[in-house]
């Protein structure tokens, strides 16, 4: 199974989704039997890519949030 094919949640990935989606649409029953599972793969794999940027960048974004609140907490510990 693949998450969602929208567009707007994958701009990484727009050219694989539109082929394998086109894929699905020329091979109504070949699909079934594995004429699109070279596609599925590569859009698997760049889900995996487009992860780990979103998890990188996610993580980054937490780190900057956790030295704000240190600063924070750092400057109430001193006013007491």
């Amino acid at each position: 199974m693949h998450p969602p094919l929208t567009p707007h949640r994958h701009p990484m990935c727009l050219e694989i989704i539109e082929e394998f989606q086109k894929c699905h649409l020329d091979h109504p029953f070949g699909k079934f039997f594995g004429d699109c599972t070279e596609l599925k793969v590569k859009l698997l794999s760049c889900f995996r890519q487009e992860k780990a940027v979103k998890r990188k960048v996610n993580f980054e974004q937490s780190k900057k949030l956790q030295e704000r609140l240190r600063a924070i907490r750092k400057e109430e510990n001193a006013e007491t």
